[in-house]
């Protein structure tokens, strides 16, 4: 298996359960409260080691903030055998966090604040682009600023190594960002502001694909929850079928997806069957609690493929 490589932002999430939001004014208890290491690039690299199952092989780019926060949420990269050799400590600001309140349903609402993220810059795009030799995949999301982003990205094409972006949050990007992604990876929401369409099926995810995919995107696979994910890319067209999983919370499902399907594209996977651990992936996350602490290991995603046949 060739590295994975996860440029993104990290965020200690802070994560309440609660019957219901407060209304404006309001005050309305939660049941629980717990601290898990998060963010988008932080869980995909998580959910990417505990695929590989290969120590190091797993870089993690970014950077934390020099608090207990940020040693924390690099700690525990390093027990799950990441490389944090290129995960850069800023002095005098905080570490990403993000609340999060989990409704009854398993649904999640996220309020972040970006901290340290946001200061990423050159040197991350740097340290990807010196990353790149042993690379299979580069693993983006938009939580840090789009500069360092699409410098990485455009570094990684032409290395020849594919890119993979998940595109949250949504942001407004300048024209060419994704003319460098190979495979883009929206949720319903992300696709449904892309496409200006409402990605509420098959049917609606298939038409949203192929407008992304008009934006110069070789590939586009729109995740669906308990409906699967939609493929759209040359000669491919189709709905993977979900797994049937009792949902806890979804917290962190599309980054352990996105870590899913960069290991099956750094271990050599095709288009489909990489989509699959993807999507094993991200069905086990949502049974469990956490972010981070959710991310499947590999004998349960492939117990798990293995039981759909």
């Amino acid at each position: 298996m060739k590295d994975v490589i996860v440029l993104g932002g990290l965020n200690m999430d802070l994560i309440v359960d609660t019957p219901r939001l407060a209304g404006p004014g309001e005050t309305a208890e939660g049941t629980r409260f717990y601290t898990t290491p998060g963010g988008k690039g932080g869980n995909q690299a998580v959910a990417a080691a505990r695929l590989a199952q290969s120590p190091g092989s797993v870089k993690m780019v970014g950077r934390i903030g020099d608090d207990g926060f940020g040693e924390e949420m690099a700690q525990f990269m390093r027990n799950e055998g990441i490389d944090t050799s290129l995960l850069c400590c800023t002095e005098n600001i905080a570490s990403g966090i993000a609340v999060i309140f989990i409704l009854p349903d398993g649904e999640n609402h996220v309020n972040p604040v970006y901290g340290a993220n946001g200061l990423c810059d050159s040197q991350q795009s740097d340290d990807v682009r010196n990353a790149l030799s042993g690379a299979g995949v580069l693993l983006c999301q938009q939580e840090i600023p789009l500069s360092a982003t699409k410098a990485a990205i455009d570094a990684a094409a032409k290395d020849g190594v594919m890119v993979v972006l998940d595109p949250a949050p949504v942001r407004d990007v300048p024209d060419g960002f994704y003319d460098s992604v190979t495979v883009l990876t929206p949720n319903q929401g992300e696709a449904s502001s892309m496409a200006n369409i409402d990605v509420i099926d098959a049917t609606s995810a298939k038409t949203a694909a192929v407008k992304i995919r008009n934006f110069g995107i070789e590939t586009v696979v729109v995740t669906l929850g308990d409906q699967g994910a939609w493929v759209e890319s040359d000669g491919i067209s189709e709905l993977l079928d979900p797994f049937s999983v009792k949902v806890v919370a979804t917290v962190a499902a599309g980054d352990a997806f996105n870590g899913g399907f960069g290991v099956g594209i750094a271990s050599g996977l095709g288009l489909l069957d990489a989509a699959r651990l993807g999507m094993a992936s991200g069905a086990l996350c949502v049974g469990k609690n956490g972010a981070q602490e959710a991310m499947a290991t590999r004998a349960e995603a492939e117990a798990l493929l293995a039981s759909q046949g």
